[in-house]
């Protein structure tokens, strides 16, 4: 009886040739794992093209609300923007792939998994640590680290001597990967960063100039650094990101152009569509400055680097991102209300804070001088603040010297104070 691997499948180029190159070199029954993150695929023509080419069967997983509340939404919480611009929508949908990839295989009795990821990029390795985080044990192939093909047009060719029929074409040639927080876009034109995006290369987000002539408002509740409402309706996650990436997209909210480095340290370029990520990210971030103490807000904004950098890495499954997320989870106790905001051709304001847990005050941050806050209080811990400037300064002054110190204008009024009126020194 053959020997069973478990392929993460996506329906795309690169899955679909796998299933075929898998049998003809292995000899293994191949069981296609699809995990549905909200890439909006039609799930039974992938399931279709799955048997079609080869696989003896296929499991697929719905990870939709899993991959927003147990991976996206804290994410979120921690502030997690990866090189200021990533809001990390791949790095944040392949540890759940993965995990459910894992359980399917030592639930089909599989010895192996494999993936579509290639040998330059960072999915290999988000892929490859969750295995080894989970199961240890099994095999692991990856064809781009084998196989003699060495593009995508390698790829084409491969699919069209086989028979199996792919969506790209050698005049669609960009990589996407699309689920419920973004859609990327990286190949063709993107390859040479001096290009700028073809209009065409964005799918869904509106630019600027197609979007609408007028404002439009949208309100966010959160409770516990958790959305669970737009504009009044309390939503399940699904339906609330669904909404939001709705409402921002049509508002050209959410493109990002940004040059990355990868984890095995080459610069790599890729555009990015987040729009109810983006509103998500900036009314969080709102909520948490009205809600958050100072030094818990300045010590976040490390936690959120490295929470991002951990992410990209793939190393979702260690200790250390554990850690972070109870750090996050105690900052988060308070950061409950609502964040009302203005939408504009892709610019995002604030219109509205609102919050029990509040700590602004009008009758401390007034201009208006009242009993809440005594200004003379200030002096002092000023002068105690300043104790280490006023010592640093005195010691970089030079050094007086003995005759510098006798001829000093203090020691001659000294001088002049010892003499009697008569002329006698006393």
């Amino acid at each position: 009886m053959p020997e069973k691997v478990v392929l993460a499948y996506s329906g795309g180029l690169d899955t679909s040739i796998i299933i075929p190159w898998l049998k003809e070199n292995y000899s293994y029954d191949v069981i296609a794992m699809v995990g549905d993150v909200g890439q909006g695929d039609d799930i039974e023509a992938v399931v279709e093209k799955a048997y079609k080419t080869g696989a003896s069967k296929v499991v697929v997983e719905d990870l939709r609300e899993e991959f927003l509340t147990e991976y996206v939404f804290p994410a979120l919480q921690a502030g997690a923007v990866y090189e200021h611009k990533y809001l990390l929508g791949t790095s944040l949908a392949r540890p759940v792939i993965a995990k459910h990839q894992v359980e399917v295989a030592l639930r089909e009795g599989a010895t192996a998994v494999a993936h579509g990821c290639t040998g330059k990029g960072n999915d290999q390795v988000r892929f490859e640590l969750t295995y080894q985080a989970l199961a240890p044990e099994l095999k692991v192939i990856a064809p781009w680290r084998e196989w003699n093909l060495k593009s995508r047009e390698d790829c084409l060719d491969y699919a069209e001597a086989h028979g199996i029929p792919v969506s790209a074409s050698r005049e669609k040639i960009h990589s996407r990967d699309r689920n419920l927080w973004h859609l990327s876009h990286e190949g063709g034109e993107l390859e040479d960063a001096a290009n700028a995006p073809f209009p065409s290369t964005w799918q869904i987000s509106k630019s600027p100039q197609e979007a609408p002539d007028r404002e439009e408002h949208v309100q966010i509740e959160f409770e516990k650094g958790i959305p669970v409402g737009v504009n009044g309706m309390r939503l399940n996650p699904v339906s609330l990101v669904e909404l939001l990436n709705e409402i921002g997209g049509r508002n050209a909210i959410g493109r990002v152009d940004i040059v990355e480095n990868r984890f095995v340290g080459i610069k790599s370029r890729g555009c990015y569509e987040t729009p109810g990520g983006t509103l998500l990210i900036a009314a969080h971030r709102e909520l948490e400055a009205l809600c958050c103490e100072r030094d818990v807000m300045h010590f976040k904004q490390h936690v959120a680097l490295k929470y991002a950098e951990l992410v990209y890495y793939g190393l979702w499954f260690t200790p250390l991102r554990e850690a972070l997320d109870a750090c996050v989870e105690n900052t988060q106790k308070e950061v409950t209300g609502t964040i009302t905001m203005s939408l504009y051709k892709g610019n995002v304001s604030m219109v509205s804070r609102k919050s029990e847990y509040s700590l602004y005050r009008t009758d401390l941050s007034s201009f208006t001088m009242g009993d809440s806050y005594d200004q003379k209080d200030a002096a002092g811990f000023i002068r105690i603040l300043g104790l280490p400037l006023r010592s640093r300064a005195l010691r970089k002054q030079k050094p007086l010297t003995a005759e510098d110190a006798k001829n000093s204008p203090s020691s001659q009024r000294k001088e002049n104070e010892e003499v009697t009126p008569s002329g006698v020194t006393r």
